[in-house]
């Protein structure tokens, strides 16, 4: 399998398949069908035996899915078996409300540094984890074995930041900063642009008033 390319499309689909599979398993539910687990999540029977079909399947003929070991399952595949290290480069509303967002550690996801260039800010905290300054980024990053940076800062500061980040050893971006970061191959980058997200339900609003 790990020779096998798998499409982005499909990889994007997991974590939704891990969020329902999370609520059934918390509701005592220990086995469902593609077919019931289609009802649900709005996603065709086919598609999902496709999609499962990629990592081995996990179902039985008859029987279906076994929703605590087929969630633990794609918890593996998405890498949520082990902690990732984490900073925040950033800490304003955006920032201080991810780093502050306590399912993330229970996500395997944990924040071990945040940084700003506010001298107001160093020294406060966000939880357990204290502001210093963002000049510090890089021997921390390299100290600290830290897997992801979160950017939450002006477009301006990312792109110089993430050839910063990129050169020490940092694996993956999620960056909020309304700029496309281009790093080398070897670097995973997860752009978020919150703006897109509005303009796609404003363009969903007026479609859907149109067809009224």
């Amino acid at each position: 399998m790990a020779d096998k390319e798998i499409s982005q499309a499909v990889i994007s689909r997991l974590p939704r398949y891990f969020r329902y599979l999370g609520d059934l398993r918390e509701k005592g539910v220990e086995r469902i069908s593609s077919q019931e687990l289609s009802d649900i999540m709005k996603v065709t029977a086919s598609q999902i035996r496709q999609d499962f079909n990629n990592f081995g399947g996990f179902g039985q003929q008859g029987y279906g899915y076994n929703v605590g070991y087929l969630y633990d399952e794609i918890g593996k595949i998405l890498g949520l078996d082990r902690q990732h290290s984490l900073v925040i480069i950033g800490t304003g509303h955006l920032g201080k409300a991810i780093a502050g967002y306590t399912n993330f550690t229970r996500r395997g996801f944990v924040f071990k540094g945040a940084f700003d260039k506010n001298p107001d800010l160093f020294g406060t905290k966000i939880g357990d984890v204290e502001v210093r300054p963002i000049d510090e980024v890089e021997d921390f990053v390299r100290n600290n074995n830290i897997e992801i940076a979160v950017l939450t800062i002006p477009k301006e500061q990312a792109v110089p930041m993430a050839h910063k980040l990129a050169a020490c050893g940092i694996k993956a971006i999620w960056n909020f900063a309304h700029v496309d970061l281009e790093v080398p191959d070897n670097i995973q980058v997860e752009n978020v642009h919150l703006s897109d997200s509005l303009m796609k339900l404003s363009y969903n609003i007026d479609r859907y008033e149109k067809s009224l």
